[in-house]
């Protein structure tokens, strides 16, 4: 027996309820299968010339809860299609998806888009809101994205807007925005994995919101899920109260009734604030070749009207709103905004900085009296050098980077001149991965060619005459006899891994010169470690170590907690005796081997000169490659010139006369070294540069 839904044409069996509304898959059996299907407008059932004909007459939309009469079906069916209908502000739901990398949370959202018939079936696919190519070939989440959904709970109309987040470390300034306008949040959960660090980390970022947290242990229908001993870790390790917590499956559809009932029932709607001057927070926004910077925005305070003159607080300039509407996915227009709501605006807008995130939209003739307090900024960890492979492309690339930052508020970017790669601009990243990404953004979206150089951090330099510089790039290092110490950047770092794999993640740890603190067991088989580690050391290839030596099950989470003197130490790399500003690095002491070389800046050095050896092509002069700390030369490499065989016309005679032949190539040899000049080919500056990433 089964139930026909209108709309998005979803049967469910009565088996099929029964797990939706139990939680738990039926007991096997050998006669039937019972699963949930969505189907197109041609299902593959038996043919039946009266059914066939029934089933093609109807409109099809996907119903959004498991009805037990015909007629609560007929007057549901087109919830998802008058999701632009106005509701009241107390029935507006403004949530956030909080989970760590990989635990379903992409999957969910689809599934809540599929089931409230926001997204018409004949268009939905995998990661229907991850609409960068990027995001697809890489599985991940990069930027926040809204979607407003429209939901029947007790006879009532609900507007859901949902801001689905990242959940890698790399882009928590994001899941922070997204937390800023929202009132709860669903916190996802593998049922097999349990706790992971991200998890941690967001449902802080959520507390410290006030948000009203909604636990979900997704992917239940696993073998290897586990949902009490997940749920003990919840309340345990995080401190959630997890006795109504949601078990669900968003692959197979298990459980997504139960979370809209639960958004609709248990998080709090904003507060009616409709008769005060309008403010708006811009949470997100990006640049359209065509209509200028577009803002996604939470209303506040008051009400927004299309046509409305707008100012924005911070930048102080104003606008007309051309164009407002909602994001359900795609931008949908409508009329009027108040109170509550998440949407767009469209105005004309140029300039990229007269819009920038965390401002404030009022109006212009009744402005607010004061703005709303915004978002903290975002410190960049990582830096590193961007340069165009044509010089040509400079200007474009300061294009490129003002408009990307408006859709990344945590690129950081500032003019950088290089000897050897011309014009560019040392950027600032939250991590390796945000740093990947950008690359990767701006070569795509604007088809550039890009260099980078090596990932470095700032250093903290007090000087003799008791100034303090900060520096993140080694070429602007000041000179030994003017630096009283160098001060790094050290984060705290926590570890969740299973028990079996503490040794070697100790080990790992130890060899990045990391500071143990504390170990302990969250459950019998998981076990938390903290260390304190230079950030120096994890800017490398600590993440692939920690998924290589835990064989994936491993996972970590960092803040900064501040700077610590730390013995550092130049390392120059000299071509022909000349400084080389590009390839310079700063690199710790460490400890001493034989004939006083220093272990590290020794092993970095070597590779280095190694590598140029081979990419600089041979002049016809001796060229001497040098790795040195201050005036003393810890590896050296020699390319030989390219010499004439001046000796082939002596057929005899004394030996005199050859020594005097080569005694003038010598002296030729030695002039032209003086005033020759080595080129490096910009294909060794890239080969090396990559070396570096992989030494350091």
């Amino acid at each position: 027996m089964a139930a026909k839904i209108c709309g998005g044409s979803l049967f469910l069996s009565v088996k099929t309820q029964q797990l939706l509304l139990h939680h738990s898959p039926p007991p096997p059996t050998t006669t039937t299968k019972t699963t949930t299907r969505f189907y197109s407008s041609k299902p593959s059932f038996p043919s039946s010339r009266s059914f066939s004909s029934s089933f093609r007459s109807n409109t099809f939309t996907v119903f959004s809860q498991v009805a037990s009469t015909a007629s609560d079906l007929d007057s549901a069916a087109n919830a998802g299609q008058q999701r632009l209908s106005k509701v009241p502000v107390s029935n507006i739901r403004n949530f956030s998806i909080i989970a760590h990398i990989d635990h379903g949370k992409s999957t969910l959202a689809d599934k809540l888009l599929q089931v409230t018939g926001t997204v018409p079936q004949r268009e939905m696919k995998e990661q229907f809101l991850d609409n960068m190519d990027l995001e697809r070939e890489r599985g991940i989440t990069i930027k926040l994205q809204a979607a407003r959904m429209r939901y029947v709970f007790e006879n009532e109309p609900y507007c859901l807007n949902l801001i689905d987040t990242p959940g890698h470390v790399d882009f928590s300034y994001e899941v922070s925005r997204s937390l800023a306008a929202c009132e709860g949040a669903l916190l996802v959960v593998d049922a097999s994995q349990g706790v992971e660090a991200q998890t941690l980390a967001n449902v802080y970022l959520a507390l410290e919101n006030n948000l009203e947290i909604i636990p979900v242990l997704n992917k239940i229908d696993l073998p290897g899920a586990e949902p009490d001993r997940v749920i003990k870790e919840i309340e345990e390790v995080v401190g959630l109260d997890c006795s109504n917590a949601i078990l669900c499956s968003a692959k197979e559809g298990v459980g997504i009734i139960d979370i809209l009932n639960a958004i609709a029932a248990r998080i709090p709607p904003p507060a009616n604030t409709s008769e005060r001057p309008l403010r708006a927070l811009i949470f997100d926004s990006y640049y359209d070749p065509y209509r200028g910077v577009i803002v996604y925005f939470r209303v506040v305070d008051g009400t927004i009207k299309k046509g409305d003159r707008v100012y924005f607080m911070a930048s102080g300039k104003d606008y007309f709103a051309d164009e407002i509407g909602v994001l359900s996915p795609n931008q949908l227009q409508v009329d009027e905004l108040y109170a509550g709501e998440v949407g767009y605006l469209s105005a004309s807008i140029r300039t990229v900085a007269d819009a920038r995130v965390g401002d404030t939209i009022t109006h212009y003739g009744r402005k607010a009296d004061n703005s709303l307090p915004g978002y903290e900024e975002a410190t960049p960890m990582v830096f590193c050098g961007l340069f165009p492979v044509d010089a040509d492309q400079f200007p474009d690339l300061r294009d490129a980077l003002e408009k990307l930052q408006l859709n990344d508020a945590a690129l950081k970017f500032e003019p950088e001149t290089s000897s050897a790669m011309g014009f560019g601009f040392r950027c600032g990243f939250l991590g390796l991965l945000h740093m990947e990404i950008v690359q990767e953004r701006l070569e795509r979206e604007y088809n550039l060619s890009l260099i980078t150089t090596a990932p470095s951090v700032v250093y903290k330099v007090n000087c003799v005459n008791g100034d303090t510089v900060e520096c993140s790039n080694p070429s602007a290092l000041p000179e030994p006899a003017k630096r009283k110490s160098i001060e790094e950047p050290i984060v705290k770092i926590e570890m969740l891994t299973p028990k079996d794999y503490i040794g070697s993640l100790m080990e790992l740890a130890q060899d990045r010169r990391a500071k143990f603190k504390e170990m302990k067991f969250i459950t019998e088989i998981r076990a938390s470690l903290t260390y304190e580690l230079p950030l120096a050391e994890m800017v490398g290839d600590f993440f692939d170590q920690l998924k290589s030596r835990s064989k994936g099950y491993a996972s970590m989470e960092y803040t900064f907690i501040g700077y610590k003197e730390s013995e550092l130490i130049k390392l120059d790399i000299l071509i022909n005796g000349d400084h080389v500003d590009p390839l310079a690095t700063i690199v710790h002491r460490d400890k001493k081997i034989n004939r006083g070389l220093y272990f590290q800046a020794y092993s970095v050095g070597r590779a280095l000169t190694l590598k140029l050896k081979e990419l600089i092509p041979r002049q016809m002069f001796k060229v001497p490659i040098q790795a040195t700390i201050g005036s003393k030369v810890i590896a050296s490499e020699t390319i030989s010139a390219i010499r004439k065989d001046v000796l082939a016309k002596c057929y005899g005679g004394d030996i005199t006369r050859k020594k005097k032949l080569l005694r003038k190539q010598a002296e030729g040899k030695k002039r032209m070294k003086s005033i020759g000049k080595v080129d490096v080919p910009q294909e060794a500056f890239m080969a090396v540069l990559k070396l570096e990433k992989e030494v350091i």
